[in-house]
């Protein structure tokens, strides 16, 4: 499913405030500031004041912008939503790291609906029990946007390595539990910062299984997920058959390039066109 709302979400550490408009300048969809993983134990406290600070200056207002907490099974995790309600410029987005039931969710909207009731939230789900519960979660709140597969901490809970092919399994649980709910499925970053092909490699393949996009871990590897994530000219050629053929079948059952086809292309390709049909970094097809 292609779209423009999350196809690259670039990640950067709430302690590099430096790197912040290179961030936004990198053309990614979502610009996270992260105060888990990237952020050691000690600087938390300075994470959560630095991203404040962002929040409040003229690019936390200029586009798409996103904070990872800590777990809020965490006691780091309750500090960060106590301060986000503080911010003056509340984040668009809250990524739930290592979410595995509906009831994190619930303690996340409970905490910061009073100051920020229309935040949307993505659950990033990294550990057995939360694939397992892909379903469930996706279904839990109606300001869930997306699942996040979060590669590295599940492959170091079964003791595997992060490599595509043992993972496809809890990717696929991943990507069907988001569709069950009808929102987006975001995969794991390349781990590799200097291989642009295996950026690539698994991006084509996250597209082919069901990502609507994939986070990114520095801005080099943005302009390779946004192309493989965005429709080609040929794809956006055969849309615009596809929607002049049903307007022509009064959305009946037709044919189109030797293949039959019905509502369920229809729709598809309009989708398509309504997304990336008239911008300037995908090709322009004029509806016919």
């Amino acid at each position: 499913m292609y779209t423009r709302y999350c196809r690259s979400v670039l990640c950067t550490p709430a302690t590099s405030p430096e790197r912040y408009a290179k961030c936004h300048r990198s053309g990614a969809d979502i610009c996270l500031v992260d105060l888990e993983d990237s952020v050691s134990v000690r600087r938390k406290q300075e994470a959560r004041s630095e991203a404040g600070a962002f929040f409040s200056s003229a690019l936390g207002m200029a586009r798409h912008c996103a904070i990872r907490i800590n777990p809020v099974t965490e006691s780091e995790g309750l500090h960060d939503l106590l301060a986000i309600q503080d911010y003056p410029v509340k984040p668009a987005t809250v990524l739930v790291p290592k979410v595995e039931s509906p009831r994190d969710l619930e303690i996340v909207e409970q905490v910061l609906r009073p100051r920020c009731p229309g935040v949307e939230l993505f659950a990033v789900l990294e550990t057995p029990r939360g694939v397992e519960h892909a379903a469930q979660i996706a279904a839990a709140s109606g300001n869930l946007r997306a699942l996040i597969f979060g590669a590295a901490d599940y492959a170091a809970v079964l003791g595997i390595n992060v490599d595509w092919e043992p993972l496809v399994h809890a990717r696929a649980r991943v990507v069907n539990g988001a569709h069950t709910a009808g929102i987006h499925a975001i995969d794991s970053p390349t781990f590799d910062l200097t291989d642009t092909k295996a950026t690539y490699r698994e991006a084509e393949l996250a597209l082919a299984l069901g990502f609507s996009g994939k986070i990114a871990l520095n801005p080099a590897q943005v302009t390779v997920i946004n192309e493989v994530f965005s429709p080609g000219m040929e794809q956006l050629e055969r849309a615009a058959r596809i929607v002049d053929a049903a307007r022509h079948s009064a959305d009946g059952v037709t044919t189109v390039d030797g293949g039959m086809l019905g509502r369920p292309f229809f729709e598809a390709s309009r989708r398509l066109l309504d997304e990336f049909g008239t911008s300037g970094d995908a090709p322009q097809v004029a509806h016919r």
